[in-house]
């Protein structure tokens, strides 16, 4: 049993955290203003080019691939070393202040999704591809998709 007692008030210690420590805060919300570019196709990927960020196109390419011409995107670049993920506008769609982010702009309301692999889900099932739909086969494919998505770098 440790005498410790965590403060009411929480601070973040900057200095702790190395490099990567501004863009990675312990803390939610915009610092600025910044709009995102809206392009001229209906899905708008929020991105960079990340082990995280490269997930969601490879998935978007390999639909168009497929020939689903719906699964046409514009990327936009967010530089986490600038901070472009704490922007107004980015954490509206992903409160996190994670890349990637994604609009779905094709029904009556945009859609917003966030988390790479809540947007692989997201796209196979929008576009009937990828994701099985037999019970077994669903199940090993989302089990493989959650320890990658957990475990692999």
């Amino acid at each position: 049993m440790t005498d410790y007692t965590p403060p009411k008030i929480w601070t973040w210690d900057q200095e702790n955290g190395g490099a990567w420590a501004g863009i990675n805060r312990p803390i939610a919300g915009a610092t600025h203003d910044k709009e995102l570019p809206i392009g001229r196709h209906p899905l708008q990927l929020y991105s960079l080019g990340t082990p995280n960020g490269v997930k969601v196109t490879i998935m978007l390419e390999e639909l168009l691939a497929l020939g689903h011409a719906g699964a046409e995107y514009d990327a936009w670049l967010i530089k986490i070393a600038n901070g472009d993920q704490f922007g107004s506008d980015f954490v509206a769609i992903n409160p996190n202040s994670k890349i990637p982010a994604l609009m779905d702009r094709s029904g009556l309301k945009p859609i917003r999704v966030f988390e790479s692999g809540a947007i692989l889900v997201y796209l196979a099932e929008k576009f009937g591809a990828f994701l099985p739909t037999e019970p077994a086969a669903r199940a090993e494919c989302l089990s493989w998709l959650f320890w990658q998505m957990g475990s692999a770098p």
